[in-house]
């Protein structure tokens, strides 16, 4: 189906999810106006006129805030806002409560669907999204037991079925929702753990425990995120198990240096436990060579996970899914739809290829999931995550999915993806500023090129910040290894020009682009603004 003009894909516009109000609800019983406001309240998902008459207070309050704050971020220092926080939050009480709060969080927001709000992975979301998630806030499903949450129990079991196809996983395959790549990254690690150190040991590691007979590695390139070593903490292998492996001038995971890096541990006999692959890192997109790291993988014995929470995305697009052929090869896959998937967090996704590999999560609860129950037809997901009490989060990626499809949802991770392309090619116009790399997916680094090059990390953190006191700008920032690849090819000054000699400096800028309905007009005067401030910085520092 076509894809929704932007007032009708994109955020929430006031009186987007208004509606007449239904029929009077069940007074409740007991005495008095404090019983009858309560009773209302909580009659409100059946539904009622409580829950109307609070969402059009929700939309009024979100309307206020945004035309107050009038740009993407507030223009106030923290300590301000902060003080705005707690005063609102200490009088605001009774029926003006949702209302006033509702303004002030919306007026302290930094809003992603204001195409200079562009530093992270912070997608503005679908409406239908939005409104689909209310529906879930309302009925309040668990997902830890079937009779906490009928419909949302199968309704998730087919919707991961579909999205493994989507990854190109066989019918063994299983998953389910999570809170985001974190989350999903410990999973994939924590089943790599139990499955291959009961391999190599001989004992159920998730039962007895580590041992000190052994010294387990988790192999991730020196972009991965830093959520592969905060697993490895918490799955008791420390920090330290993880083997950064070097990286390309693209900052892919270099496959000559990972077989190195395997061939050692196993001459050290430290047991590989996963090879990391990372499919759209957060910083600029890179996506490791996934086949190479399969092959590999499969050789030395380790598990393959590949946290594609940012580049899984690219599955819904037919210019961009080719960067991802053998991400099916993997034993487990992080995904993020609150990401490349324009939906309200959390929206995680974690998948495996083979259902049996959850077989260390099994766990039997007699006030959940009892064997009789099961036996007799009533399903149990309590096995397949970390958590117990679950939001059905499954449901808003259905709802979008048919709403959209995957062509629509294609279109969309496609314009972000030209809207990147026109980013850079902004930065490289200006004689002011450097590109780092193309796109490779919709986010790219650059800086601002000072004239005394000494200066040029603290100019560009400067400038950072410049733009978001004056609520201008929310532009991302990071640090490059001294030794990273840029953009070498131009004369000086000859637009996007070669960095300048002496003090080549770490810090960059980010710009991470995920509004679909931004124009390639709206990323040129944010590069222009960017370029502004630097001058204006460089020009205070004189």
């Amino acid at each position: 189906m076509p894809v929704p003009p932007p007032d009708e894909a994109v955020s929430v516009p006031p009186g987007e999810l208004a509606s007449r109000p239904p029929d009077e609800v069940v007074p409740p019983s007991g005495d008095g106006p404090a019983t009858a406001r309560a009773g209302e309240a909580l009659a409100s998902v059946r539904p009622g006129k409580a829950l109307a008459e609070a969402v059009r207070g929700v939309l009024g309050g979100l309307a206020a805030g945004a035309v107050r704050r009038g740009g993407p971020v507030p223009a106030e220092t923290p300590g301000a806002l902060a003080a705005q926080v707690a005063r609102a939050l200490a009088e605001a009480r009774g029926e003006e409560a949702l209302g006033r709060l509702t303004e002030l969080l919306a007026y302290g927001a930094a809003d992603p669907t204001d195409p200079a709000c562009a530093a992270h992975l912070h997608c503005p979301p679908l409406a239908v999204a939005v409104a689909a998630d209310l529906a879930v806030s309302a009925l309040n499903p668990s997902l830890d037991s079937w009779d906490q949450a009928p419909a949302a129990t199968e309704l998730e079991t087919l919707l991961l079925r579909e999205l493994a196809g989507l990854a190109g996983y066989p019918g063994t395959a299983a998953g389910v929702l999570t809170s985001g790549g974190t989350e999903s990254n410990v999973m994939g690690l924590m089943l790599a753990r139990d499955r291959v150190l009961e391999r190599v040991t001989g004992e159920p590691v998730q039962l007895r425990g580590l041992s000190g007979r052994v010294r387990p590695r988790i192999f991730a390139s020196a972009a991965a995120h830093f959520s592969v070593r905060r697993a490895a903490a918490l799955l008791g292998l420390g920090e330290d198990a993880v083997v950064a492996v070097p990286v390309d001038r693209e900052l892919r995971m270099d496959p000559a240096a990972l077989e190195r890096a395997l061939r050692e541990a196993a001459r050290r006999g430290e047991p590989p436990v996963a090879v990391v692959a990372t499919a759209g890192t957060t910083d600029t997109g890179a996506i490791d060579p996934l086949p190479e790291c399969a092959a590999l993988a499969a050789e030395h014995g380790a598990w393959l996970h590949v946290d594609a929470a940012y580049g899984g995305g690219a599955l819904l697009s037919d210019r961009l899914a080719p960067l991802l052929a053998g991400v099916e090869l993997a034993d487990s896959i992080s995904l993020d739809w609150h990401k490349l998937g324009w939906q309200p967090a959390a929206a995680g996704v974690f998948l495996v290829r083979r259902e049996e590999t959850y077989a260390s999560l099994a766990r039997r609860a007699a006030y959940l999931n009892p064997a009789d129950d099961e036996e007799a037809g009533y399903p149990s997901l309590l096995g397949r995550s970390l958590r117990t009490t679950r939001r059905a989060d499954a449901f808003k990626i259905a709802v979008t999915l048919r709403t959209l499809g995957r062509d629509g949802l294609g279109r969309l991770v496609d314009a972000c993806h030209d809207l990147a392309r026109a980013g850079a090619a902004a930065v490289r116009a200006h004689p002011r500023l450097e590109l780092h790399a193309e796109p490779v997916l919709t986010a790219f680094l650059f800086r601002y090129l000072p004239r005394d090059p000494r200066r040029a990390d603290e100019v560009n953190a400067a400038l950072r910040r410049r733009l978001l006191r004056a609520g201008l700008a929310v532009v991302g920032r990071t640090e490059l290894p001294e030794d990273a690849g840029g953009d070498h090819d131009r004369a000086p000054g000859g637009g996007g020009g070669r960095e300048p000699s002496g003090g080549r400096g770490r810090v960059r800028l980010k710009l991470t682009l995920l509004n679909p309905h931004a124009t390639v007009a709206d990323v040129e005067r944010l590069v222009g603004l960017v370029a502004a401030a630097g001058e204006a910085e460089e020009a205070g520092l004189s």
